[in-house]
């Protein structure tokens, strides 16, 4: 059978660039081994976010009686229920990817794809089978796991990585995360907040180390009130399994020394899927872990493409969805323009939320910027107070001689709702000055962005 498109891969890469090329009226399959959806929707970001919610819900009735509220009888979270949900939530949006590949007339293939020379796919089955498929274009999105460090070999129990964290069969007592990158702290905030004594482990200076300084800075501040113990500049150098406790050896500031917990959860990134699945046979040019493409996802072998987590940028969903439809509306003709790399929001979904696009405040100065710099605490937000949520501000960053929107960072309660509007802003080369004037809705978080760009330009009213 012959294709005009197959896609490798069904994540938020490959099954929105799927979609999107069946609206443009191409004859369109995927190629899947696993579950529709990929990691995004089975093991990343959609059931992830359920546990949080779930977090924050406990969290929310144990400071009830902040609100007025009194609680009668002990409250406590009960964990395989909760885990429960959250694979509730992942199975009902797989199924949904289903429902779409239907609407849209889109052939799943399941088993394990490969490119083969000539444009072709192959397609091997669960029973060692396999089957061949021509297509005039296939777009590799193969996707990323969970990377393994050396001298810590993850073995599902004691030494475990995201997918375990998710279906544990019972919730540790303790649990030592290493890398707190948004996988890590989403994962080190989830456990703390269900009563879990977490230790985060951070080899760079600051946890979620790509994030703004202050924002880094206030994040561990919240972590640390909620009883979490937090260490930085620290690198974690063996695990030692053998007993009933996980002994961790830790390289501080100060000297080594050893922490004993239930489980270690390593959280140091991502390994991209590169294996077996026919580079080495096609001669796609490929290095350190990474395909090469162009502007538009071509690698150097004609008719083959490559998007998301295998190619260089941000290993995000929303990176990799946008790039899957670039990349097929590249393939069907239309006059599009290369993705932005620079206006691709980043969000952390712990509490206080993280969210921010652009420069950091450090980034704008080194490239030799003049800046403003605009800093509204949720402390004097007045939906904030009334929320019980004033831990965070925003922060937003301008050019100071052409007015140019360089950054914008913020934690705090719904950031990550609110993080779009810097983006859309940006892309549309919006001045401080426009973002002044545009009415904001009163009482909002939103409010806040406002008076920190209100604050850059000395005309803060609420401060």
């Amino acid at each position: 059978m012959k294709y005009d498109l197959i896609v490798i891969g069904s994540g938020p890469g490959g099954y929105v660039a799927a979609i999107r090329a069946s609206q443009l009226g191409m004859k369109t399959a995927v190629v899947e081994r696993s579950e529709l959806g990929g990691i995004c929707l089975n093991w990343g970001c959609i059931p992830t976010k359920a546990l949080l919610k779930s977090a924050e819900v406990f969290n929310n009735m144990k400071h009830a009686a902040e609100y007025g509220i009194t609680v009668t009888g002990e409250v406590k979270p009960d964990f395989k229920a909760v885990v429960a949900r959250s694979r509730g939530v992942a199975d009902a949006m797989s199924k949904g990817i289903q429902f779409l590949f239907k609407k849209n007339k889109i052939d799943v293939l399941q088993g394990f794809g490969k490119v083969l020379p000539g444009k072709k796919v192959e397609v091997k089955k669960e029973d060692g089978s396999s089957e061949n498929y021509e297509a005039n274009h296939i777009i590799l999105a193969t996707g990323a796991r969970s990377r393994e460090l050396p001298n810590m070999k993850q073995d599902g129990k004691k030494i475990i990585g995201y997918r375990e964290a998710m279906t544990l069969d019972k919730q540790p007592e303790s649990m030592l995360v290493i890398g707190s990158g948004a996988i890590g702290s989403e994962f080190a905030y989830f456990y703390q907040t269900m009563g879990t004594d977490v230790t985060l482990v951070e080899y760079l200076p600051n946890i979620v180390p790509l994030e703004d300084e202050e924002v880094s800075k206030q994040l561990e501040r919240s972590f640390k009130k909620n009883k979490m113990k937090v260490m930085t500049s620290s690198e974690v150098l063996s695990v030692d399994t053998s007993g009933t406790k996980c002994k961790v050896q830790i390289k501080t500031k100060k000297g080594e020394e050893t922490v004993e917990v239930d489980i270690v959860l390593s959280a140091v990134g991502v390994s991209t899927n590169l294996e077996g699945i026919g580079l080495e046979e096609t001669g796609i040019k490929h290095e350190k872990g990474k395909i090469e493409v162009d502007d538009f996802y071509r690698t150097n072998v004609d008719g083959v493409y490559a998007i998301g987590d295998i190619v260089h940028g941000p290993a995000l969903a929303h990176v990799a969805s946008h790039e899957g439809i670039i990349c097929v509306e590249k393939i069907s003709g239309m006059d599009v323009d290369p993705l932005d790399y620079k206006n691709i929001p980043g969000c952390t979904y712990t509490y206080p939320e993280v969210a921010s696009v652009g420069m950091t405040e450090k980034a704008a100065l080194e490239a030799g910027y003049e800046i403003k710099v605009g800093k509204f605490p949720y402390s004097a937000s007045g939906k904030a107070k009334a929320s019980g949520k004033t831990d965070g501000f925003v922060k937003v960053i301008f050019d100071a001689k052409y007015g140019e929107w360089l950054g914008a960072h913020m934690i705090g309660d719904h950031v990550t709702e609110m993080i779009a509007e810097a983006v859309v802003a940006r892309k549309l080369e919006t001045t401080g000055h426009e973002i002044i004037k545009a009415v904001h809705p009163h009482p909002t978080m939103s409010e806040a962005v406002m008076e920190a760009v209100a604050a850059a330009y000395d005309e803060v009213i609420h401060l």
